[in-house]
């Protein structure tokens, strides 16, 4: 993402538009908020290359699993040191710095337990061993038992930067290949076991819609999470920064209000949900995030032996 012209979501929310309409047409199951903790018990990663790709793309419907009973953990597999510098500028190591913190504070704001850094090079994640990185996401499945992920689609459409399509390919693989009892066995003498991932929701720019998740009762604490990225990310001051802009220039936007608290949040409702709201239309909620989701594997062998099987003569 172009995060140094965000508002040209607002085009891209266009085609997001033209690809839901496709979809609606084959069946797009819609999820809606479900009361009490019926999840209670499982384990969510919410997965990211970046410090604010998943505030972007996916932070309500990762706050909408956790209020229903999910444990989560954020993963983060940059450190930013080629961040944009969008909150102010400074050098690689400062950027580095911000960005984890930052990160914290978003995963705190989500609900999670904690955040995990592996901390590769921005923007340098074609040359890695993905072999290392599919080993060290193998171990943390396991170790956190993690039934449900978030992160890019590896087959997404357009994605320019290369830590996108990467770390979507390796998470991909680490979900299959945790529930496997040959993929690195050495694991398992330090108490790990064998643990599949059951649930993938898969963010992109552009995704081939099959979930549609309301955001409606969590968009708050999507906007909160936007809030935390300051030193990357459309989100943080950019509503403050543009209020105090006209002020300088004799003009005010009543968007804005009259406090830089305001601003900062009704900026990232307007501008950078404008997408969220648009597609919550297409499905008759206020707020909606679109996930090309893979769901447990549906076996016919077991709905056959539940159907026919009788007791023993």
């Amino acid at each position: 993402m172009d995060r140094r012209s965000f508002l040209g979501v607002a085009a891209a929310g266009a085609a997001l538009l033209r690809v839901t309409r496709l979809s609606a047409q084959t069946g797009v199951f819609l999820e809606r908020p479900v009361a009490g903790a019926p999840h209670k018990g499982r384990v969510l990663a919410a997965i990211q290359p970046h410090s604010d790709d998943i505030a972007l793309y996916c932070a309500g419907s990762v706050a909408k699993l956790i209020q229903e009973g999910y444990t989560g953990y954020m993963i983060r597999a940059t450190n930013d040191d080629m961040g944009d510098d969008i909150g102010e500028p400074g050098t690689v190591g400062e950027n580095v710095l911000r960005n984890e913190q930052e990160v914290a504070k978003q995963a705190k704001t989500l609900g999670l337990e904690r955040d995990f850094a592996l901390n590769y090079s921005n923007h340098r994640m074609s040359d890695i061993s993905r072999n290392e990185l599919i080993c060290r996401l193998i171990f943390l499945v396991r170790l956190l038992k993690i039934d449900t992920v978030f992160c890019y689609d590896p087959w997404g459409h357009d994605e320019e930067n290369p830590d996108h399509y990467v770390l979507g390919s390796c998470v991909e693989a680490a979900c299959w290949m945790a529930g496997r009892e040959h993929d690195y066995p050495e694991q398992f003498a330090a108490g790990l076991k064998t643990h599949a991932v059951s649930e993938k929701y898969y963010y992109a720019r552009h995704p081939a819609i099959t979930r549609v998740v309301d955001i409606s009762g969590t968009v708050e604490k999507k906007i909160d999470a936007n809030l935390c990225n300051v030193a990357k990310g459309p989100g943080g001051h950019h509503g403050s920064q543009l209020r105090a802009e006209l002020a300088r220039q004799g003009r005010k936007l009543p968007l804005l209000g009259n406090d830089d608290a305001t601003a900062d949040r009704n900026y990232i409702r307007e501008f950078l949900l404008e997408r969220d709201r648009q597609l919550g239309r297409q499905y008759g909620v206020e707020y909606a995030e679109a996930f090309h989701y893979i769901g447990p594997p549906h076996s016919r062998v077991e709905d056959y032996v539940k159907e026919h099987a009788v007791p023993l003569q």
